[in-house]
């Protein structure tokens, strides 16, 4: 970036104390792990945890004194815009931009029928992926004004997190390979779908597992896994998605294979 080489995972924010810093790459990465295998209450709930540990952080710039570990405040609206205040010297986006995005993604942990009984809908697919994209963003945010790096720099550093948890995946391209030449088709598959998000089309999953026979392919490796309800095979949209059983097979079985 700027010519230097691209930001490491143990270097983003390295200079924040390191619990703090762990708390909030653990936290961004539950939000994340929740939200690819399903399960939106506890992706939405863990929205709530990262603002917290963004507060804390956010808090620390502005007072010049970091706190070890993050804390709730008692008010995260009202603390938030304190933040306005208090933060006269600080950048804009320590002190009105990510605190403003913090009280919208506060909101939908408590108020969308996240947080507790009452709320006004349901845990969903729709709040989920809001938490996700308002997540990346505070994330993005905080690396972009910690290492004055620009903006498309930040996001990709904030990408590679995610990344690192899929070794055996590199992405030449617009094509995505599977770097373990011992694995099976199958398993190739459920890799990819598994680095993924959302359906894929087939043409792109042929291409990307490198089958010599689309038509071998479909009958041997997607209808079977269909059939065993790993994915979801739809020929008739040519779309395939992992299905949350086979996202466990992955977590449980293809990533300790893949990093042997």
């Amino acid at each position: 970036m700027n010519g230097q080489t691209s930001l490491l995972r143990d270097e983003l924010l390295a200079n924040l104390p390191k619990s703090l810093r762990e708390e909030l790459l653990i936290a961004y990465g539950e939000i994340l792990r929740n939200f690819r295998e399903r399960r939106w209450e506890p992706s939405e709930l863990n929205g709530g945890k990262l603002c917290e540990i963004a507060y804390s952080i956010l808090k620390g710039h502005v007072s010049n004194r970091f706190p070890t570990k993050a804390s709730k405040p008692a008010n995260m609206v009202d603390s938030c815009r304190a933040l306005e205040r208090e933060g006269v010297s600080s950048p804009r986006s320590i002190k009105i931009q990510i605190p403003r995005m913090l009280i919208a993604l506060y909101e939908v942990r408590n108020n969308r029928g996240v947080g507790h009984v009452g709320g006004d809908v349901d845990p969903n697919h729709m709040d989920a992926t809001c938490v996700v994209a308002m997540s990346k963003w505070i994330m993005s945010e905080l690396v972009r004004v910690f290492h004055s790096v620009t903006t498309d720099e930040a996001s990709a550093a904030v990408d590679s997190i995610v990344e690192r948890t899929l070794p055996t995946v590199w992405k030449v391209g617009t094509n995505l390979r599977v770097l373990s030449p011992g694995m099976s088709m199958r398993d190739r598959t459920l890799i990819l779908l598994y680095h993924s998000h959302g359906p894929v089309p087939e043409q792109d999953l042929f291409r990307w597992v490198e089958h010599s026979n689309a038509s071998m392919y479909r009958r041997d490796v997607l209808r079977p896994a269909h059939k065993a309800k790993l994915i979801e095979y739809a020929p008739t949209g040519s779309t395939v998605e992992i299905s949350p059983i086979g996202i466990a097979l992955v977590e449980d079985r293809l990533l300790k294979f893949s990093s042997t």
